[in-house]
């Protein structure tokens, strides 16, 4: 029985082997699938099986924990130990907000980011340079936030994402060279 709300959500059953079923497309996934799904904008619910607990918050954070795991981390230690500090504090309401709009604000600022620095360089020699630095930070993004394609076999998929992982630390090592 397919299970799909009327919003577009896609209804995620996680049974207590801790297999996750998608009720739109009736297959059990992983938690690779879900942040394919999470990167191509997709919305999901994660429902606990048994219960009808709703569980996304949880499967969310463990996504996290699996792309952390892998080596390219996003979360820096001190900001790690700063979340930390403000669970129990007074101020710990407010973060979440904090955070969502500060993530809302970095996707906009990022469309403003390619035009100034298309802007800057455009007639220069550096403009050349510069096209193809826009080029690896907009595949960078889009790993973030565009569709994921369909891909005829896995070794493709794992291709593509051990290129942009690379073009990521690249652009991250110009980023940290900036900065310095």
């Amino acid at each position: 029985m397919k299970k799909q709300r009327t919003d577009g959500t896609v209804i995620i059953k996680k049974y207590a082997n801790r297999r996750l079923y998608n009720t739109e497309s009736s297959s059990y996934i992983t938690l690779d699938h879900l942040a394919a799904m999470t990167r191509a904008g997709r919305d999901f619910k994660v429902l606990d099986a048994k219960t009808d607990e709703d569980i996304t918050h949880n499967v969310l954070t463990q996504i996290i924990m699996e792309e952390e795991s892998r080596g390219q981390t996003m979360l820096p230690v001190p900001f790690l130990r700063q979340l930390i500090a403000l669970y129990g504090d007074s101020m710990q309401a407010m973060v979440p907000g904090y955070l969502e709009a500060s993530m809302d604000s970095f996707h906009r600022n990022q469309a403003e980011f390619k035009t100034a620095v298309e802007g800057a360089f455009a007639g220069s020699p550096f403009a050349e340079i510069a096209k193809r630095n826009m080029e690896m930070f907009e595949a960078a993004a889009n790993a973030f936030t565009a569709p994921v394609a369909k891909q005829a076999s896995s070794t493709t998929k794992d291709d593509e994402i051990a290129a942009l992982k690379a073009e990521l630390a690249k652009l991250q090592d110009k980023v940290e060279k900036l900065v310095r």
